[in-house]
């Protein structure tokens, strides 16, 4: 008999659920996805130009393994002016392929076999399948719609045991576009330093906040050195494809996750790493322009799904949507599956990002209005038919 070649750990991860309906839609004519949680911006042109410039000046060597030196300086002082926490470039930022490799790394560095991870749901698809392999115990923390969303320090406090080592903060959250504030970030400060936590802080929609300025958890009292802040250059700087992120933290977590770094990645994209130097230093008017025009589809949609009776609370961050739909008496992947099949419009059903998803969808709004509008009007008319 043939030994099996799969892991049971490998076996036992569930695919993403974001991508099932984008390869039906793909084959399907006159679709509209709102779904992929990708900017519709290009790239700015001055960081195109400079990627370029790159290139052409035969820049396509490997950097050091944890980043190119002048970028791990724009970004300590790019978090100095926007997080107002101060890093050492040289021992306290990594440069990662994307967000996601740096959650990897953090659950690789830092966990033990059995130790447990808590993860407020809905929440990005990554962070409980890379703690399953980093031998990691993940704990979901159900979060309520009438919380908008964010974490209480009631929620937090019932998740903790003694295996309890690190809480993953997802804020700005994607599905649902919620932030918390300093004043809703203090109390969870104060229970992850009673019960000597670590926070990983995924901060890659920070730049994309419409109520006041982000706060990042790692700016708080007693905060900075129990907080890994994980960031990129994927949303706020329309950079998708060019695959680059960073962390920043205590410089003896740093340094073990740049060990993992060396054996896995080597470095990241030399290429998108000299690019990312231009996006610090000059293009925060790019970043602002994508930002408002980010504001105003998300204030069309809330309209919208008032005029239409579609209870949704109102999102403060990154750009999506998360309405409820259960008024119909339907699961998300049903209500999802028909609106496809019926009116040709993609969305991503909530329990793609847990359970307590359920009876909820995310809509993207990194599209045109001209796209935003017709997908509306059809989902209008699909809501208008199951009423009735």
């Amino acid at each position: 008999m043939t030994r099996n070649p799969l892991s049971k750990k490998a076996v036992s991860l569930a695919p993403s659920g974001i991508r099932k309906f984008f390869d039906i839609v793909s084959e399907m004519e006159d679709a509209i996805s709102l779904g992929v949680g990708e900017p519709d911006f290009d790239t700015p042109w001055r960081v195109r130009e400079e990627g370029i410039y790159s290139l052409e000046r035969g820049r396509t060597f490997y950097t050091s393994n944890a980043g190119l030196k002048e970028l791990k300086i724009e970004i300590s002082r790019y978090l100095e002016r926007t997080i107002h926490v101060t890093y050492n470039h040289a021992s306290e930022v990594l440069v990662t392929v994307g967000g996601s490799e740096a959650i990897d790394l953090a659950f690789r560095a830092m966990l033990d076999s059995g130790d447990e991870v808590l993860i407020p749901q809905p929440s990005y698809v990554s962070y409980l399948p890379c703690a399953v392999l980093a031998d990691g115990v993940p704990v979901t923390i159900p979060l309520k719609h009438e919380n908008a969303f964010r974490l209480t320090r009631e929620e937090l406090e019932a998740a903790i045991t003694p295996r309890t080592k690190i809480l993953v903060l997802p804020f700005p959250n994607n599905p649902t576009g919620s932030v918390m504030t300093k004043e809703d970030l203090e109390p969870i400060a104060e229970v992850v330093k009673e019960h000597d936590l670590y926070v990983v802080s995924d901060e890659i929609y920070s730049e994309l906040t419409y109520s006041g300025q982000h706060c990042s958890i790692a700016s708080l009292p007693g905060m900075r050195e129990r907080t890994l802040v994980i960031n990129g250059f994927s949303k706020g700087f329309a950079m998708t494809g060019w695959r680059l992120g960073y962390v920043c933290g205590p410089a003896p977590i740093v340094e073990q996750m740049t060990k993992i770094h060396q054996y896995a990645i080597m470095c990241a994209p030399t290429t998108s790493q000299y690019a990312a130097v231009e996006a610090l230093r000059n293009c925060g008017k790019d970043v602002e322009n994508m930002r408002e025009s980010y504001n105003q589809r998300r204030r069309f949609l809330m309209n919208e799904f008032r005029k239409m009776g579609l209870q949704c609370f109102e999102p403060f961050g990154a750009f999506y949507a998360f309405p409820s739909i259960q008024e119909f008496g339907m699961t998300s992947e049903e209500f999802a599956t028909r609106l496809l099949q019926e009116e040709k419009v993609a969305v991503v059903p909530g329990t793609a990002f847990g359970d307590c998803g359920e009876g909820f969808l995310r809509i993207s709004y990194a599209y045109s209005l001209e796209d935003l509008k017709e997908a509306i009007g059809r989902l209008e008319k699909f809501v208008r038919r199951l009423r009735g």
